[in-house]
């Protein structure tokens, strides 16, 4: 039934909840059997885009200049680097660097979660490579000395890239030690569970489909409410000088 109205999404200056119910699709340029799901872009003050694509089987994303980093949520896809194939189930990823040519193709019926930005090169530091991994395959190490908050690396924290993908999982109860204020802007996906989270002066209960932007400086803090672990996907800026042209 309609709500009249009603929903949890909130776009603040500084941060944005973007709830299921108010997901609009449509086709992006390039993409063929499929549509996405746009939570943040440049249009509201981001200094990056991220999407959730659908992708019918045999459906294909299409190429984009800038550098990409995608995660299956569901179903299986392959990608082609260099006349390389690589199958991909949920949990798998993949980061191209910016003008990295390569095809993805949904082998059947899939959800991704992209993320795409424009590269700040640092001088003296080489180009980053084009990578492939599974979630799986990953060390959990906890967060703090946390056990009970687990971190998984995406993207290798070295100089030649600029911008960072982790999983965080935390067990029911559990959540940051602080109250977070940083330069760094975020876009996060709940994956599995759910939680209260700060942002601003504003207190969200958030779960698993729901999306959040948090804008350079954002207060933000979260903690895992339920009986099961509550699992996000995060992105953040990272590697480079806050004066530096991109960086956030």
């Amino acid at each position: 039934m309609h709500k009249l109205g009603e929903t949890r999404s909130k776009l603040r200056q500084d941060h944005l909840l973007q709830t299921p119910d108010t997901f609009v699709r449509a086709a992006l340029p390039g993409m063929q059997g499929g549509v996405g799901i746009v939570h943040i872009a440049p249009a509201a003050g981001a200094g990056f885009a991220q999407y959730t694509a659908e992708l019918e089987a045999g459906g294909q994303l299409g190429n984009i200049t800038a550098q990409r980093f995608f995660y299956v949520l569901t179903g299986a896809a392959e990608i082609v680097i260099d006349s390389v194939t690589y199958s991909l189930r949920a949990g798998s990823f993949a980061y191209l660097p910016q003008g990295q040519a390569h095809d993805v193709t949904a082998s059947e019926a899939a959800r991704l979660a992209v993320i795409e930005k424009t590269y700040v090169p640092l001088e003296g530091v080489e180009s980053p490579k084009a990578f492939v991994g599974h979630e799986s395959e990953l060390t959990a190490m906890a967060l703090g000395g946390d056990e009970d908050l687990r971190v998984r690396v995406m993207i290798p924290d070295a100089p030649w890239h600029d911008f960072a993908v982790n999983t965080m999982t935390y067990q029911p109860g559990a959540a940051l030690s602080m109250v977070e204020i940083h330069v760094m802007e975020h876009g996060l996906l709940m994956l599995e569970g759910g939680g209260i989270y700060r942002l601003g002066d504003d207190w969200y209960p958030v779960t698993a489909g729901d999306f959040i932007w948090m804008a350079p400086y954002c207060p933000q803090w979260f903690g895992a409410l339920g009986k099961v672990p509550a699992k996000y996907l995060i992105y953040k800026d990272w590697n480079r000088h806050p004066l530096a042209g991109g960086a956030r």
